[in-house]
């Protein structure tokens, strides 16, 4: 199975993971980046892909996949988007939305670095867009590209002196299970729209599941929320992330 390498996408796939682990299935997990994950499931590298998020964020990327295999879409992880946010303690009256940054009175309180995640990632594609269209680069703003604890790092620094700062974010994400975090409106729809996360199976592959297993993939519900919590778990409270998942999953009957 392919994971995505970030937190909640680990998260996510140790769900599924332990769901097929219960089936007899002796399942490797390996972990890529966003766009390195879905050409490893091209090459038949890896069997099924966890999770996709269609079709904003990973279209295009499944599109390209299904010029050599056609996919299979199992459950509804989550329902992600992503966003801009900014801690509760900024004034919405201040800042409301993104061009609310380039007031003066904003920049001038505003943390200019906007720290960001991996290259391939949507967000990180959404924002780099965002910083063109509505000026923040000539305001002064800056945008990097990162590992995953640069960005939350980043915003949990600047939240323990109480700085204004700009997150660019997405749900499900732990941040939102500890902090109040409020997303700023962005009228452009540069940020995509809300995704389906869902397993990605190659058709070539099908064969290796039964009808009924292959019905059980395709009835995992998770939500947004729940991811949230079960990755804070494991991200800042150092729990095992497949103990953590086993037992959500025997608590809510997936087990059974």
């Amino acid at each position: 199975m392919g994971v995505t390498d970030l937190s909640f996408h680990h998260t996510t796939s140790s769900l599924v993971a332990n769901v097929l682990m219960s089936m007899g299935f002796d399942v490797k997990r390996v972990f890529s980046p966003h766009q390195e994950n879905f050409e490893k499931l091209k090459t038949g590298e890896v069997d099924m892909l966890s999770s996709a998020w269609l079709p904003s964020s990973h279209g295009i990327y499944k599109a390209d996949v299904e010029t050599v295999e056609p996919l299979i879409e199992l459950g509804l992880h989550y329902e992600p988007y992503a966003l801009w946010g900014v801690p509760d303690y900024v004034p919405e009256g201040a800042v409301s939305e993104v061009a609310d940054l380039i007031k003066p009175e904003v920049a001038e309180k505003m943390n200019s670095t906007i720290q960001g995640i991996n290259a391939g990632a949507g967000i990180t594609r959404f924002s780099i867009q965002m910083m063109k269209d509505y000026g923040l680069n000539d305001a002064g703003y800056t945008f990097l590209t990162g590992t995953e604890e640069d960005c939350f790092s980043a915003f949990e620094n600047a939240v323990a002196k109480k700085e204004w700062v700009v997150v660019p974010l997405w749900k499900p994400q732990f941040l939102h299970y500890r902090y109040a975090i409020r997303e700023i409106k962005e009228p452009k729809g540069l940020l995509g729209i809300v995704d389906r996360a869902v397993l990605l199976l190659r058709e070539d592959k099908q064969s290796l599941f039964t009808e009924a297993q292959i019905r059980k993939l395709d009835a995992l519900r998770f939500s947004n929320d729940v991811i949230a919590a079960l990755d804070y778990k494991v991200c800042r409270e150092g729990l095992s992330r497949d103990e953590v998942t086993r037992d959500w999953l025997e608590t809510n009957g997936f087990l059974s």
